[in-house]
């Protein structure tokens, strides 16, 4: 249980991480790391199909469509 209280805070560090990361890509892999993190907090709170729908779904599926979405923009620099 003792686990749980450390991932708690830095899933909201984590989070906020993604909110205010400016690069995309980044924020991206931010957030791929937000959605493992949580399937372990689920683990630990006895919940494993929701884990393992949560690597799936959220770490594995999104982040590929989040991937291929911003690999398909363009960047303009600010001068």
């Amino acid at each position: 249980m003792s686990l749980i209280y450390f991932l708690v805070p830095f899933l909201l560090v984590i989070a906020v991480a993604t909110v205010f990361t400016r690069d995309l890509l980044a924020a991206v892999i931010i957030f791929s790391a937000y959605s493992l993190i949580m399937a372990v907090v689920w683990q630990q709170l006895g919940a494993p199909v929701l884990a393992l729908a949560e690597v799936a779904i959220g770490a594995g599926v999104t982040v590929v469509l989040f991937v291929v979405a911003v690999c398909r923009t363009t960047r303009e620099e600010k001068v």
